[in-house]
């Protein structure tokens, strides 16, 4: 049976563009890029095209992309880097409760080692309330980090917004962008951001490979040291070939419209969000009604779990996450509980997110299977039984 892929958040299929890309430099082409030899400047060179691809989709300069192994890592690098440069201007940093891991669990481990980080909440929703950034610098503040979207809820955040605030303060402003570089129009200066993490894997392109966007002028300490490589801001020998997928998957993006495949992905994402809506009592949508990322439906189902969930409808030929793809199982979502859902009820979170693939027939075949395997799941509830025959 082919299954039906809607989990394009966690990780999107490869290219074959950026496959054919890759293969010389999985084979002949395998020398170091930093070899003193014409092979090795070949694959320098190829690092290179790939650097001003990405950031041409970024809208950046090429010496302000740090390419790294991952998402997790640029945002690692992109907080760690920037509060260390600049920690004699101040100790104190600014970010919200419904961020990716890769930028809590740095903060977390910084407010162990004496930073004060002030953890904004976010409204039922999922938004920050630029007011309150805004109220919460002061002259100590190095860094805001606010996602530029939310990988669960889909919820788009006001960056622009935020940045005029961070702009006129003079407080560096990071972005967790994973979720929308290459899914939406992107540019760092439209955004006025001082920092922005991506990956690969969000746009077609390879696992392992991600990348940091750094405003010129901007100071970051390296993360890993110990080489020259990405100007000495990220030491160890260049995975040269994900880069090159990476650069060819972006070169593809480049020749989509993207603001189009928004609209199409929208109305997809629209057609699941109504129908399931209509045909399911105690179903509750998550995040923004209106701003969020145009491939991502998401729910909270009551008197379901929603690992029970997504292990029911990938028996009934469905792919989709029970949350984040970097969370432990069996653990209730702690963006849920931020937009104030209680416990039972964010326990049966679902995520279901589109791509350039998703046809119309494939979002009908959902919105026949779900509601059934929805059920059978609750018939084996006593609880929801109790309730129903209450209501």
């Amino acid at each position: 049976m082919n299954k039906i892929y809607l989990d394009h958040i966690a990780a999107t299929p490869l290219l074959p563009e950026a496959k054919t890309a890759m293969l010389p430099f999985l084979g002949e082409c395998f020398h170091n890029p930093h070899g003193r030899y014409e092979e090795g400047a070949l694959c320098k060179q190829a690092i290179e095209t790939a650097r001003k691809t990405i950031a041409e989709l970024i809208g950046a300069d090429t010496r302000e992309i740090i390419f790294t192994a991952s998402g997790s890592e640029a945002n690692n690098l992109a907080i760690k880097g920037v509060v260390s440069a600049y920690q004699n201007k101040g100790r104190h940093i600014i970010t919200s409760v419904i961020e990716h891991f890769s930028v809590a669990h740095p903060l977390r481990r910084l407010e162990r080692e004496g930073w004060e980080v002030t953890w904004l909440s976010v409204d039922s929703q999922g938004r920050v309330n630029p007011n309150a950034v805004a109220a919460a610098i002061r002259k100590e503040t190095v860094l805001v980090s606010i996602m530029h979207a939310n990988n669960e809820i889909g919820t788009i955040q006001p960056i622009q917004e935020i940045s005029a605030i961070t702009q006129k303060a003079g407080v560096f402003l990071h972005i967790d962008a994973v979720a929308t570089v290459g899914v939406l129009p992107f540019s760092v200066d439209a955004l006025g951001v001082d920092l922005a993490a991506f990956s690969a894997q969000s746009f077609y392109g390879p696992k392992g490979v991600g990348a940091l966007y750094v405003r010129r002028g901007t100071r970051i300490l390296p993360l890993i040291e110990g080489g020259v490589q990405e100007e000495g801001r990220r030491a160890g020998t260049e995975n040269v070939a994900a880069i090159i997928g990476m650069g060819a998957a972006g070169k593809e993006m480049l020749k989509l419209d993207l603001s189009y495949q928004a609209k199409r992905l929208s109305l997809l994402r629209d057609q699941l969000i109504r129908g399931l809506l209509q045909k399911m009592p105690r179903l509750h949508l998550t995040g923004d009604t209106k701003t969020r990322l145009p491939h991502i439906a998401s729910f909270a189902v009551e008197y379901v779990d929603g690992e029970a969930l997504v292990r029911t409808l990938y028996r009934n030929g469905i792919i989709a996450a029970s949350g984040s793809s970097c969370s432990e199982t069996l653990k209730i979502s702690p963006v849920l509980t931020s937009l104030g859902l209680p416990a039972n009820v964010a326990q049966g979170a679902i995520v279901m997110s589109l791509g350039k693939e998703t046809t119309q027939a494939e979002i009908e075949t959902v919105l026949e299977i779900f509601p059934r395997v929805v059920s059978a799941l609750r018939d084996l509830s006593p609880i929801y039984t109790g309730a129903a025959l209450e209501a």
